[in-house]
């Protein structure tokens, strides 16, 4: 049995700049940067290392739409090396993770505080922005949600958890 199936979880590089195929469906490559930190003879060592990672269709489009540089994301694909040789006759070889499953990371604070405008698809016009309304609460010194998830559900205390 084999298995070729990869996480990351790091920030966007680059604002997205999304393609369209001849056949219609959009593509969208980004370069995601991910770090690993670690202490060496009491010095704190840090690497980070550079992935390509590509989207199509639907998701392609999420992406373009709300990740920017900088935006955290988590990706779950499928590593593809694909080479290939230049006018020069130099072979070349690329390895990219071929996206299937995203998850967008936090907005940033600034952000959050107002629903996205998108076109209207059905003719309507698009919210004035006095229209544009609140969908979480941020606490202003820490960035995170006042909002509860789940507000209808009582807190969880560890002794309740069986295991």
């Amino acid at each position: 049995m084999n298995l070729n199936r990869i996480f990351i979880l790091g920030r966007v590089t680059a604002d997205p700049q999304p393609r369209t195929t001849p056949g219609g469906q959009t593509v969208l490559t980004l370069g995601v940067a991910t770090n690993r930190a670690w202490t060496k003879d009491g010095e704190k060592q840090e690497e980070v290392e550079f992935h390509n990672v590509v989207l199509f269709g639907k998701q392609a489009e999420v992406a373009a739409t709300y990740l920017r540089k900088g935006s955290l994301a988590l990706f779950e694909g499928r590593n593809q090396t694909r080479s290939w040789t230049d006018r020069n006759g130099n072979e070349h070889r690329m390895t990219e993770i071929m996206c299937e499953n995203m998850q967008l990371g936090p907005a940033p604070a600034k952000e959050a505080k107002k629903a996205p405008v998108l076109p209207a698809r059905t003719g309507k016009p698009e919210l004035a922005e006095e229209e544009i309304v609140p969908i979480i609460d941020l606490d202003e010194d820490t960035g995170r949600s006042l909002t509860p998830m789940f507000e209808d559900q009582e807190e969880i205390k560890p002794e309740d958890i069986p295991f």
